[in-house]
């Protein structure tokens, strides 16, 4: 991922240098779990621990250059291994493992980290919708349907409904991390055939992971689940980011980004505040859908292994991980930072829909009052497009309509905002189910 999308945190579990780090526990650990079986002295695994290189940029020079002679990395990863713990001690580096039982175990403990970040970053967007949502459940706004007016909302019901959505990706990322969290070290096609499975179950147990039947690699649907959740934080951001910048037009003025001292909005045009951020959002949900794809495309693979995911995974991983929390913290210095426009908002919803907003509540009257709901309709629809026509208020022209036959008071119960907003609270109220 490239620096300008990579929070550092994220981004140092994905380095040459952390990625070689986790394959030399791994191999480490296999030799301690050799020697709880009996097949290795203690001093052996101990020799191997104490000589083991230390993984830096030296090292991954070193291995590096071995590559280019052994056009395998995980060969050459070994060879410089063995070679800095030194003979014959070395030769039990990688003993009964196939290159499969370290990259992939490796992995999938590389991954539970990344999404123990993404998990505790979702959570910190869940809160800060929530606490937007309780904030401003009172403030009433324009719901649009088809992105014209349709009957009044508020906004804390916005900032709920994405608190709520966001719970649920915190928890597809908590059921992504449970599927990545497995390791396999069963050698070449998954059968034990010269390892013992003992040895898996310590690699695992110190990793935090779960061992896991396999072939030569672990099933590949586990990573695509991953992917599958960082795309659907990805679209849930997207929902949020694209409302704001249709809420940010200029013929709306409801809500704006957060602008600072001393930012541009344009080159050319210094009265813009452009929802830049927003619209990155909405570019970037779109980069983490593609790598969604490309984890799918890796799932079916030749018989007990073939590495066409290989390849794939050292690009899409590392940065749908990194890209995914990017995107979660600064979605969530969106919401917190969010300024919003309830005198705007107002206007809009009372005199800029002419009242059209309460259409409904003036056909649910008449209904009440006897009339059959079609001929209730057509009245409304035909005074409601004179109103809109005419740059009148429905209220007007429903007083001045000898068909309509509502009372003072019932018109006032019609167009009353108290009345139709009285439920509002129950999208917070569902804030309450929320794990936090």
């Amino acid at each position: 991922m490239i620096p300008r999308y990579a929070p550092r945190e994220m981004a140092d579990l994905f380095t040459d240098e952390a990625r070689f780090a986790m394959w030399l526990r791994v191999e480490l650990l296999a030799t301690d779990g050799w020697v709880e079986v009996g097949d290795v002295p203690a001093e052996v695994a101990e020799a191997c621990r104490a000589r083991a290189p230390v993984v830096d940029a030296a090292f991954v020079t070193a291995v590096a250059e071995r590559e280019r002679v052994t056009d395998h990395d995980v060969a050459a990863f070994v060879d410089v291994v063995q070679s800095s713990v030194g003979q014959p001690e070395g030769s039990w580096i990688h003993y009964g493992l196939t290159s499969s039982d370290v990259v992939d175990t490796a992995l999938c403990a590389t991954l539970t980290r990344a999404a123990d970040l993404l998990v505790d970053a979702a959570e910190g967007l869940m809160r800060a919708c929530a606490t937007r949502a309780r904030e401003t459940i009172d403030v009433p706004v324009t719901g649009r349907t088809h992105g014209m007016h349709a009957e009044p909302t508020t906004f804390g019901a916005k900032f709920a409904l994405w608190a709520l959505q966001a719970g649920r990706d915190v928890e597809r990322l908590r059921a992504a991390r449970r599927r990545v969290a497995v390791g396999k070290l069963s050698g070449a096609v998954g059968t034990y055939s010269n390892i013992d499975p003992r040895v898996e179950a310590h690699v695992c147990e110190a990793l935090g992971l779960e061992p896991t039947p396999a072939t030569q690699v672990v099933a590949r649907d586990r990573h695509a689940e991953y992917l599958w959740a960082c795309a659907s934080v990805g679209t849930t951001i997207e929902t949020i980011a694209t409302e704001v910048r249709h809420m940010a037009r200029s013929e709306l003025g409801e809500a704006e980004e957060p602008f600072t001292s001393g930012q541009k909005g344009s080159s050319a045009m210094p009265h813009k505040r452009n929802p830049i951020l927003s619209e990155r959002l909405c570019g970037l949900a779109r980069v983490l859908r593609g790598y969604l794809s490309a984890g799918l495309e890796d799932v079916a693979l030749w018989h007990e292994r073939d590495i066409s995911h290989s390849s794939v995974e050292r690009v899409v991983l590392p940065d749908a991980s990194t890209l995914t929390l990017y995107m979660l913290q600064r979605a969530t210095g969106l919401v917190e930072g969010l300024v919003l426009h309830p005198e705007r908002a107002r206007a809009t919803l009372t005199e800029g829909s002419h009242g059209l907003v309460f259409s409904q509540s003036v056909l649910l009257a008449l209904v009440a009052a006897g009339l059959s709901r079609d001929a209730a309709y057509r009245i409304v629809q035909r005074d409601a497009r004179s109103a809109w026509e005419e740059g009148r208020s429905l209220r007007s022209v429903l007083e001045a309509d000898a068909e309509v036959t509502l009372t003072p008071d019932q018109l006032d119960d019609a167009f009353d905002l108290a009345r139709t907003l009285r439920n509002v609270h129950r999208f917070t109220d569902a804030l309450e189910e929320l794990d936090p």
